[in-house]
């Protein structure tokens, strides 16, 4: 007998979203040094016009993504799903998700390159194959952060260059100015 798939339902978020998990989800899915600050992220939603959704199932959050829209192409910018429902095909839901809203232009996102020796290079070449199994394709383009190499992929038909990556991050350092501490 065939599982009946249920409906995922979307939420945007807001500075005045109060949902704990879904900040502890953000808090704990990424390495604290590829954080935005909680509070610095939400005045961002705002500044930069973020597509923040969440995604739930019968009221219960299965997890969220984070877009910076922008006319020559998007920004994937963070995607995450609860630990406890990774890999049940919820993932594949919202991506799916995600890639039809954007459809009509080209999208990027960088992720931790699997090609870099490291504890999670499993981890990190599963979240590789992920992406290439829905349309996006390995640039080539390698951005490392301290001690950190991302990986940035891209689908749609547009070329994407260094120089597009470096003018979509300067225009995130020209809204916030990250303090290290």
């Amino acid at each position: 007998m065939k599982k009946e798939k249920k409906i995922m339902e979307t939420r945007q978020i807001t500075p005045d979203t109060q949902d704990v998990l879904l900040r502890k989800l953000y808090e704990t899915a990424f390495p604290e040094d590829e954080q935005i600050p909680w509070d610095d992220l939400m005045t961002l939603i705002v500044s930069m016009s973020l597509d923040f959704t969440a995604y739930y199932q019968e009221d219960k959050l299965i997890g969220f993504t984070i877009v910076y829209p922008r006319k020559s192409f998007n920004w994937f910018w963070y995607f995450a799903v609860l630990p406890e429902l990774r890999g049940e095909g919820l993932g594949q839901q919202i991506l799916s998700m995600l890639i039809e809203k954007y459809r009509n232009s080209s999208n990027i996102l960088d992720m931790e390159s699997p090609d870099q020796a490291c504890d999670n290079q499993i981890q990190r070449q599963r979240r590789h194959d992920f992406y290439l199994r829905n349309g996006f394709r390995d640039t080539g383009l390698i951005k490392s952060y301290g001690d950190v190499d991302m990986t940035i992929m891209a689908n749609g038909d547009r070329t994407f260059t260094m120089n597009d990556w470096d003018e979509v991050t300067n225009e995130l350092w020209s809204f916030w100015k990250w303090d290290k501490k």
